[in-house]
């Protein structure tokens, strides 16, 4: 039996209460949602000062030679683990060794005339004392003897400086951390002054740029929930540690100058120093990385 076109209009008719129905408790529940979200994003926000213009800062260790020479050992290779006093780089000594030596040589022989004329000088006092030599000669031997003391004084500093030079052929690792940037290879020639890798320590902290229409309520010691764009899954806790006196404009290398009468006013940004106050060692938190951190001011 075909179904009439009243049949199928009273079915419609029918069935569209509960449609109706369905779909208004749905826009409700829709509504709800977004109306709780709203209000919780708006009390989230409200409480807290936040930027995306933050990141992982370190301590950066330039590791660079007090002595020229040639590197006769490199002992570690980039992103390698080391620890205080652990040997970078050996620079070959053998060239200090002999300085140093004929430095030892030159003490030796100088505390020898010293010692002599240190005698001749008694030995002339007590000549003088019986009036067997003129006051001229007593002198000429007492100022010999200052003359050689003073040499020896001078021989021994170079001694020193030779050690010092000779230890500073040992480049070692000032703090434990990790090898980044080794531009140093085995057999190279090395200058005093020249880079030759860093060494990262362990240590890190968020720099954070605000506005400076933020900074209002921003106090130190205040807690800072920090967001890592590497572990987005965790929220590190901090507090902030302190605020730079100054905007990042007045200590860039040329600071921007509003008296030559092109002056265009510019929100600025002032760094804040934000510190983990939980271990981070069992995270790669490595200077540069972006985070967003959230600081709470009520």
């Amino acid at each position: 039996m075909e179904t009439t076109e009243k049949e199928i209009s009273a079915a419609h008719k029918t069935r569209h209460p509960l449609l109706s129905g369905r779909r208004r408790a749905a826009a409700i529940a829709i509504a709800a949602a977004m109306l709780s979200a709203g209000g919780y994003y708006w009390n989230y926000y409200s409480h807290r000062e936040y930027t995306d213009d933050a990141m992982i800062e370190a301590h950066v260790l330039p590791i660079s030679s007090k002595v020229a020479g040639q590197a006769q050992t490199v002992s570690v290779d980039d992103n390698q683990s080391v620890e205080k006093g652990d040997l970078l780089v050996q620079i070959d000594p053998r060239d200090y060794q002999v300085k140093l030596d004929e430095a030892k040589a030159e003490l030796a022989a100088a505390e020898a005339d010293a010692r002599r004329a240190a005698v001749d000088a008694r030995r002339y006092e007590q000549l003088y004392r019986r009036d067997q030599v003129s006051k001229q000669v007593y002198d000429k031997a007492v100022a010999d003897a200052d003359v050689l003391r003073a040499r020896t004084e001078l021989a021994r500093k170079k001694v020193s400086a030779a050690e010092l030079d000779l230890s500073y052929t040992r480049i070692t690792a000032p703090a434990a951390g990790q090898v980044a940037k080794k531009s140093v290879e085995l057999r190279s020639f090395v200058q005093v002054g020249q880079p030759l890798m860093a060494v990262v320590p362990g240590e890190v902290w968020v720099t954070a740029n605000f506005k400076e229409t933020q900074l209002e309520r921003v106090r130190v010691g205040q807690p800072v929930e920090i967001h890592v764009d590497t572990y987005p899954g965790h929220v590190f806790k901090g507090h902030v540690d302190s605020i730079q006196s100054g905007t990042g404009a007045r200590f860039s290398l040329l600071p921007p100058e509003n008296a030559t009468g092109n002056f265009v006013k510019v929100v600025q940004r002032v760094p804040v120093k934000i510190v983990f106050d939980e271990p981070t060692a069992a995270y790669r938190l490595v200077p540069g990385m972006s985070v967003t951190p959230a600081v709470k001011i009520s």
